[in-house]
């Protein structure tokens, strides 16, 4: 009867020649795949145009908003900057027309809260032409 005890061991795994399959698998896939480019969804992007110069005799209203929130409609001051204020202009020049278009001109410093407010106000009214002013920057293409 045998009675030392025997040392356990740890079973080890040697994984040199398991990573040396797994690199030639990757080397064969490499190899033998070929890459082919195709498009999933073919889109037809439009193109710009450019505008046609706009009339003089077309009636606009033009919303000015300085850095300060004074606001002018029609280079005509308004008494103060409230919602109500600018809906009452709004309407007193362009009576039932909707269909006029309205540029909003904002000076870069302007409060963001003055530019939103004007915005809701012609929305609410139903002007769906609104436009914003911006300049082009030194050197981008028009």
């Amino acid at each position: 009867m045998n009675l030392k005890p025997r040392i356990k061991q740890d079973p080890e795994i040697n994984l040199t020649s398991l990573i040396d399959v797994v690199f030639l698998l990757l080397i064969f896939f490499m190899v033998s795949t070929t890459f082919e480019r195709q498009a999933a969804l073919r889109i037809d992007l439009p193109e710009a145009s450019v505008a046609p110069a706009p009339q003089e005799n077309i009636k606009r209203l033009e919303l000015i908003i300085d850095p300060r929130g004074r606001m002018y409609l029609n280079d005509r001051q308004l008494v103060d900057n409230r919602a109500e204020t600018i809906e009452a202009a709004l309407l007193e020049i362009s009576g039932d027309a909707r269909d006029i278009p309205v540029l909003l001109r904002a000076d870069a410093m302007t409060p963001h809260h003055f530019v939103v407010t004007a915005m809701d106000v012609t929305s609410r009214l139903g002007f769906s032409r609104l436009s914003i002013a911006t300049e082009h920057a030194p050197g981008t293409v028009e």
